[in-house]
C-alpha cells in the first residue's frame, strides 16, 4: 500500500485518483449507508470538495482503497465554512447543532471528513495499515500548514482504533445517534503529530470485524 496526499492544485499529478476516491465514497456513504448527500450514479461529491480541501488517499494493487479529506476549520468557500461549523450554525439538518458547544474556526485546527476504507480490504491487517496510512497523510499535510490539532465527527469506534495505531485521539463531544444509519457519532480530536508507532501492525483483539467497517468519518 502507498499513500498519496495532495490539494486541488496538485490533482493533475495523480491521474484519476481523486475521482476514484469519489466513487469509493459513493459506494459506501450512499449505496451502503444510504445517506442523503449529493451524488450521481458514479460519484459522491459535496460542497466541501473545494479548493480549501486536502486529500490523503491510499492505493493498493492499482486501486484506491481508502482516503479522507481535511481542511482548516477557518476555511470559507462561498457561504460554507467547514462541516462542523456549518452544523453548529444549523446549516446541516443531519448533524445536530449541539455536537460541540461552540463552533471552531482556527487555522491551527483542521477538520477531517469522509474517511472511508474499501470493503475489498477484508483482513484486519490490511484495514489497519490502510487507516494508518490515511491518517498519517492527514497529519503530515495539516502539520505542513502549521496545524496543531485535527478534529472529526466520527463513529465512536474510531477513537479506539486510532489509539491502537499510535495516534493520540480522544473524544471531546457528546455522542448522538444518527437515525438514518443507526450509528453513534461524536467529535474526536488528536494532535497533528505522527503516530508513536513506526508502522501499522495487527490491531489486537478489537475492533471486531463488524466494527471495522464502520470506521468512516462524516
Amino acid at each position: 500500500m502507498k499513500n498519496m496526499a495532495f490539494n486541488f492544485t496538485q490533482l493533475a499529478k495523480y491521474d484519476d485518483a481523486f475521482f476514484r476516491f469519489l466513487e469509493l465514497r459513493k459506494r459506501f456513504f450512499v449505496d451502503q449507508l444510504e445517506w442523503d448527500i449529493p451524488h450521481d450514479d458514479a460519484m459522491e461529491m459535496d460542497q466541501y470538495d473545494n479548493p480549501t480541501a486536502w486529500y490523503s488517499l491510499v492505493e493498493y494493487n492499482g486501486e484506491i482503497v481508502g482516503g479522507a479529506r481535511t481542511m482548516p476549520t477557518n476555511a470559507r468557500w462561498g457561504s460554507h465554512g467547514c462541516m462542523l461549523t456549518d452544523a453548529i450554525n444549523g446549516k446541516l439538518v443531519d448533524i445536530p447543532d449541539t455536537v460541540l458547544s461552540d463552533a471552531v474556526s482556527e487555522p491551527s485546527i483542521w477538520e477531517c471528513t469522509r474517511l472511508v476504507i474499501s470493503d475489498d480490504l477484508d483482513t484486519q491487517v490490511e484495514r489497519a495499515q490502510c487507516l494508518y496510512l490515511i491518517v498519517s497523510g492527514l497529519v503530515e499535510m495539516a502539520a505542513s500548514q502549521q496545524a496543531q490539532h485535527l478534529i472529526s465527527l466520527s463513529p465512536l469506534a474510531l477513537t479506539r482504533a486510532l489509539r491502537q495505531l499510535g495516534f493520540g485521539a480522544k473524544r471531546i463531544g457528546a455522542p448522538y445517534l444518527n437515525e438514518g444509519d443507526g450509528r453513534r457519532y461524536a467529535v474526536l480530536t488528536m494532535p497533528a503529530v505522527p503516530s508513536s508507532k513506526s508502522q501499522a501492525v495487527v490491531i489486537p483483539a478489537s475492533p471486531k470485524p463488524a466494527e471495522e467497517r464502520q470506521l468512516a468519518l462524516s
